[in-house]
């Protein structure tokens, strides 16, 4: 398992684990919750991986479960795993909540499929995108803690080079392709940077087109990652404007399987995209030019 998604990926497989537990017993979370002096909600929260584990919480659950010395002792290493500061944790004052969730599902994710309707993703964006988004959602931040923002994007970005490294399929609206972000200059070099990643292995860059996006995708971004990890197998990320939801749910997360497969038979092929990035850079360059 690479280190870059291990805190994440062990709080996921733990709290499968004990979710197969408390279902081998027939038990339903409320009656999980008081052992840990509790919610429902609490026991959900720990079975899903949202939030790092506590220490007490576990060793309840284990002499409630009465679980032998052997398993004990795999939960309680997967808990320590679950514990340990992860790389991004050095970015936690210039970071949300939510996106450090993200950050490290995206460490241990098999593949992310992700729709942009606004800005190319931040896994692709190269620093004055990144740099130009950043100032204009928040305005009136110091230059020095734009920097950071900035390194931990690019940082983050890390994980397309990783020996594990996942499959990403990004589809983006082409309305992207004609916001000039930046400026012109800006522009060139992230379409260009586009086009360089679009050739790694594993990395698939694909545009929705105007016409046959129309009535066909959401007015918001989504992202799907699949992991292989013995936890949940897949979760549904929706960012909205200062918050964003995870979907775990079978229910709810087969919609937006749906609405993210709707948008994905609609896309470009891969010639097609690349013809419209190639003459969006072209426009780009002509207007440095002028």
């Amino acid at each position: 398992m690479s280190r870059r998604g291990k805190p994440e990926a062990a709080a996921r497989v733990l709290g499968q684990y004990l979710r197969d537990l408390r279902r081998e017993r027939g038990l339903a979370l409320k009656d999980v919750a008081e052992p840990i002096r509790g919610s429902a909600a609490k026991v959900s929260r720990l079975e899903r991986g949202v939030s790092p584990p506590k220490e007490r919480d576990v060793e309840d659950l284990i002499a409630f479960f009465k679980i032998p010395e052997g398993p004990a002792q795999e939960i309680r290493t997967l808990l320590r795993q679950a514990q340990e500061s992860p790389w991004w944790d050095e970015f936690r004052d210039v970071m949300p909540g939510y996106l450090r969730r993200l950050i490290g599902l995206e460490g241990s994710a098999l593949g992310i499929y992700t729709y942009e309707n606004h800005v190319v993703p931040g896994l692709l964006q190269t620093a004055n995108y990144a740099r130009a988004v950043i100032r204009t959602a928040l305005p009136g931040k110091s230059a020095a803690d734009i920097e950071r923002r900035v390194t931990l994007r690019l940082t983050r970005q890390g994980l397309l080079s990783s020996p594990q490294r996942p499959v990403v399929m990004a589809l983006l609206d082409e309305s992207i392709l004609h916001r000039p972000v930046g400026g012109a200059e800006v522009m060139c070099e992230q379409l260009e940077h586009l086009l360089q990643v679009s050739q790694l292995p594993r990395v698939h860059v694909r545009v929705v087109g105007f016409e046959k996006g129309a009535c066909r995708v959401p007015c918001y971004p989504i992202t799907r990652l699949h992991f292989g990890d013995g936890g949940p197998t897949q979760v549904v990320y929706v960012e909205l404007l200062g918050k964003a939801t995870y979907v775990t749910s079978a229910a709810e997360f087969e919609r937006y399987r749906i609405v993210l497969d709707r948008v994905n038979q609609v896309a470009e092929g891969w010639q097609e995209s690349q013809d419209l990035l190639h003459r969006a850079l072209a426009k780009y360059r002509s207007r440095e030019q002028d």
